[in-house]
């Protein structure tokens, strides 16, 4: 069984990767795009609306895996940001604070800066297409 488990591995990184971004790109629409609705969206410019335009823009390409690892790296900082500005200082749990998803958001994209896209990328295939080569 552990065997077959390592197998799945790399694609299941994938999965991670296009699910975490996939939810986070989903922020940057409702900032940006409005959609889905939502009651209410960041002015142009604040603060929040430029993080919006971050998590749609990088969200994207870690969607994709395209340059995973360097937009995993500023989405890990923006979620860290997020965190410290707009929830620590309501109390130190996560839990009561709402701060969770951007912990879990931090981490995740953290250790995509390590682990990188998986198989399932553009920078996969890029690797793939530069090895045959």
């Amino acid at each position: 069984m552990p065997s077959s488990i390592h197998l799945l591995q790399p694609h299941l990184l994938s999965l991670l990767r296009i699910i975490s971004s996939l939810v986070l790109f989903s922020y940057g629409t409702q900032k940006i795009l409005h959609f889905p609705a939502a009651a209410s969206v960041p002015p142009m410019g604040s603060l929040s609306w430029i993080a919006g335009l971050i998590e749609l823009t990088l969200g994207f390409l870690v969607l994709i895996g395209f340059q995973t690892r360097i937009a995993a790296f500023v989405l890990s900082g923006l979620m860290a940001f997020a965190y410290f500005i707009g929830h620590a200082g309501k109390s130190f749990y996560p839990a009561q604070n709402g701060g969770v998803a951007a912990i879990l958001f931090c981490f995740v994209f953290l250790y995509l800066v390590a682990a990188g896209a998986g198989p399932l990328s553009i920078d996969g295939l890029m690797k793939r297409n530069r090895a045959a080569a």
